[in-house]
Order: structure tokens, then C-alpha cells, then sequence
């Protein structure tokens, strides 16, 4: 295949890169609906949803990504997509047990973390309320 009928698209968490590779096609969910992306189609900016994520490589191969809400920029033929969680799969039918798995895991460390955050910020407040008391 020429250069100018690949694209090279990213995927990309908060992080680090979760994937990068040549494609042939990416088909994606926005807010206005799915769609398909081939290497000659109009640059643009759009807002993803929580979805799956399909990517076809320059070998024609089909890979499966579950990601959470993200953005996705085309521009020339470089596709560079940013997402809050993202996961690849090996196929459609797994694909729903690792995001299952790993989003959970990932939801538990968020609570236990908005739980210490609010225990700290609990704190604060005392403190500070102690601080205004006269002293006698």
C-alpha cells in the first residue's frame, strides 16, 4: 500500500500511549453517531463517546479498543485520539470482560481515593475552624 492511503493514528491515555500504528480505517462513536474514517476523509475534531473503538491496520487486520470518553483529531493523515480510559482487546468477546474488569478496578481506586481526599479536606476545615476559636 502507498504511504497516502495510510493513516497513522495514536491512541493516547492521560498517561501514556496506549497505541500507535498505520490504519486503513478507524471507525469511532460521537455524540452525533458512529462513523467511519479512511485516510483521504475531511480533517476534523469531534468528541467521543463511550464505546468501542475500531482500528483497521495496514495488514487489514481489525483491532478493539474499549474506551471511555475522549477526543479524536484528524488532521492530514495523522489521527491522534486522547482518552480518559482506554483498553485493547483481543477480540469482540473478550473485549467486554477486560473493560468490565479493568474499569472497575479503576472506578474502586477513584472512590478510595475521593474518600482520603475528603477525609483530608475534612480535616482542613476543622483545623481551620479551631484556628478561629478566641483563645481564653
Amino acid at each position: 500500500m502507498s504511504q497516502n492511503q495510510l493513516m497513522q493514528v495514536s491512541v493516547r491515555l492521560p498517561t501514556r500511549l496506549l497505541f500507535s500504528c498505520e490504519a486503513t480505517k478507524v471507525f469511532a462513536e460521537a455524540e452525533n453517531g458512529a462513523f467511519a474514517m479512511l485516510p483521504k476523509h475531511t480533517d476534523f475534531v469531534t468528541a467521543l463517546l463511550p464505546s468501542v473503538l475500531v482500528i483497521t491496520d495496514a495488514q487489514g487486520e481489525e483491532l478493539y479498543f474499549g474506551i471511555d470518553q475522549g477526543i479524536l483529531v484528524k488532521h492530514g493523515y495523522n489521527i491522534d485520539i486522547a482518552v480518559r480510559r482506554g483498553v485493547q482487546g483481543d477480540d469482540l468477546e473478550t473485549l467486554n470482560d477486560t473493560i468490565q474488569a479493568t474499569f472497575m478496578e479503576v472506578d474502586e481506586d477513584e472512590r478510595v481515593a475521593r474518600t482520603a481526599l475528603s477525609k483530608l479536606e475534612a480535616g482542613i476545615v476543622r483545623r481551620f475552624s479551631d484556628l478561629r476559636k478566641p483563645l481564653t
